[in-house]
């Protein structure tokens, strides 16, 4: 509390003419702090709610909160403050008429003659456990579920048993997706409102290095050595999945590439030995790649004479890959994806 209240005089103390007069949190005060402050104007209240993390869904349960208050005081100014608002946060405090501060020094107060604003420090309080809990591979199962087809319901059970994950593991994701208001909720289960903004996310904590990457140089021509690899999996009924460029090529023919690149479960020696490819340091036209988790190969799609991993899969590949790899990308982003999200 006492670095919340900081935070906030912070904020004013940039304006000459505001003096604080009196602060208040005792037990009999319903609110987390109120300060009265001086103004040209006159006299102001400031009743401010703090909230220990700054999820949409709890900043909103804040304001609700401040509300109440409001009927209460009805010349009060309602401030809402975390660690760290998001510009998603910061939208629900503004469309109620009330201010925000956090304690990374983004605010925004407005009330009497007073207008305080400060934006674009970033977040010194990272929610680097809550990143790791949402994109952990077996929560990445789950992710793959919804994004495949962001417009179902659905209930836990079932999507965890497509996810291949326990039922906690999917209460688990459910709850980050809620925080975040992400879903909504209702008789038939949950389903997305937010695709595009989960994949935004998950773009920038996904991580291709986890899996392992082996590289090889082959005289045939891609083509040629795709359909090879394919015929091979699939005699050895080996799960597979051409990625990357071969799989964007296959979604959009516009993309060119000179590399093949391909999920494979099983004996990559044996395959690259039956394949008659030759391991090498530089110079490779072949990437064959253990996947670290199995839900890489979810939503594999044949295409033509062979599988490739869905289309948010090689999207997140792809846009590990600078230049080349990000336009290739970009144009599946124009297919598959649109400003509303992944398209139903």
């Amino acid at each position: 509390m006492d670095q919340a209240r900081e935070a906030l005089l912070k904020c004013l103390q940039g304006v000459p003419f505001v003096r604080v007069e009196k602060e208040s949190n005792a037990a009999n005060d319903r609110s987390d702090l109120r300060l009265q402050v001086k103004t040209p104007g006159g006299k102001s209240t400031l009743v401010v709610e703090v909230r220990k993390v700054g999820q949409p869904r709890v900043i909103r349960e804040a304001t609700n909160q401040l509300l109440r208050f409001k009927n209460e005081l009805p010349g009060a100014y309602g401030v809402v403050m975390a660690p760290y608002i998001s510009p998603e946060a910061a939208e629900i405090c503004l469309k109620e008429g009330f201010g925000f501060a956090d304690m990374a020094g983004n605010c925004l107060l407005s009330f009497d003659q007073v207008f305080v604003s400060k934006e674009g420090k970033a977040n010194p309080f990272a929610r680097k456990r809550d990143l790791r809990s949402l994109y952990s591979p077996k929560a990445e199962r789950v992710l793959r579920v919804l994004l495949s087809a962001p417009s179902r319901w659905w209930k836990v059970q079932p999507l965890a048993t497509e996810a291949g994950v326990s039922l906690g593991q999917g209460f688990n994701v459910k709850k980050l997706l809620v925080d975040r208001e992400w879903v909504e909720t209702g008789d038939d289960g949950f389903r997305l409102t937010a695709p595009a903004r989960l994949l935004a996310e998950w773009e920038e904590n996904y991580d291709f290095r986890r899996s392992a990457v082996r590289e090889f140089y082959t005289l045939r021509p891609i083509a040629d050595f795709e359909r090879q690899l394919a015929e091979a999996c699939a005699k050895d009924k080996s799960a597979y999945a051409l990625a990357g460029f071969s799989s964007a090529a296959r979604y959009a023919p516009m993309v060119r590439y000179q590399r093949a690149m391909a999920y494979v479960v099983g004996n990559l020696d044996d395959l690259a030995e039956r394949l008659e490819l030759k391991a090498v340091t530089s110079g490779a036209n072949v990437n064959l790649i253990t996947p670290y988790d199995d839900g890489v190969l979810y939503g594999t799609e044949t295409k033509g004479d062979a599988k490739v991993t869905s289309p948010v899969q090689s999207y997140l590949d792809l846009r590990q890959i600078k230049g080349r790899g990000e336009e290739a990308a970009d144009s599946l982003k124009q297919l598959f994806f649109h400003d509303e999200g992944v398209k139903k």
